[in-house]
């Protein structure tokens, strides 16, 4: 019997390995939901700015999006899948109670926002991030991959949300289809994208450092 916890198991028969954890341990976990959710927050509110050197000195320029998505992704990169997850449930149960979290405040009518199927979309993104991140052990691009893949899905459901919005309820939300649906895609979906590519190499690194620091 093996009463070493820090002897690794011999091989299965037939030479397999055990699996691979593929998520954080639980505390680790509702820690990171807890983490993942202020970051959330605070980061609504920040908006990401690059530095570059002009003739009059160090200046920064606006990408004219903030780190919301970053913090999104962070979160399913560091504590997996549920944390993730969890993170942006809490979330969206918050903003929808009349808390102002959203960018332009909270309460029910944020239902009739074009912007919130993004807002929905956390929760699968987040959800897909944390599940990929966890398959690998972490490398640069994996994790990559992981924050990209949720990326996508967050930009899925916006899109899919708008469409219904404009289809079933195009009074309401004042969308239009097929008239504006392509200028609210346009804003919300292509004009940000690549100041997400950004954040996402941001975020990647931070999480690479991280799980090499935590050993995980």
């Amino acid at each position: 019997m093996n009463t070493n916890p820090n002897r690794q198991p011999k091989s299965r028969r037939g030479g397999e390995s055990p699996p691979r954890r593929t998520s954080a341990s639980v505390p680790n976990e509702l820690l990171w939901a807890l983490i993942g959710l202020l970051l959330t927050i605070f980061s609504t509110f920040v908006p990401v700015s690059l530095a570059s050197w002009s003739a009059a000195g160090l200046s920064s320029q606006k990408l004219g999006i903030t780190y919301q998505i970053g913090a999104v992704l962070l979160t399913g990169c560091l504590g997996g899948k549920n944390a993730g997850l969890l993170a942006q449930v809490a979330y969206i149960f918050l903003g929808l109670t009349w808390l102002p979290v959203f960018a332009q405040g909270g309460g029910m009518g944020y239902l009739k926002e074009p912007s919130f199927g993004y807002i929905l979309g956390f929760m699968p993104g987040a959800w897909l991030c944390g599940w990929l991140a966890f398959r690998w052990r972490a490398k640069i691009e994996t994790l990559a991959l992981s924050a990209f893949a949720g990326l996508l899905v967050i930009h899925l459901c916006g899109l899919l949300y708008m469409l219904g919005l404009s289809i079933f309820q195009p009074q309401a939300s004042q969308i239009t289809f097929p008239d504006s649906l392509p200028t609210l895609f346009m804003n919300y979906s292509v004009w940000p994208f690549l100041g997400q590519l950004v954040v996402i190499c941001v975020v990647v690194i931070i999480a690479f450092f991280f799980r090499k620091l935590l050993f995980y």
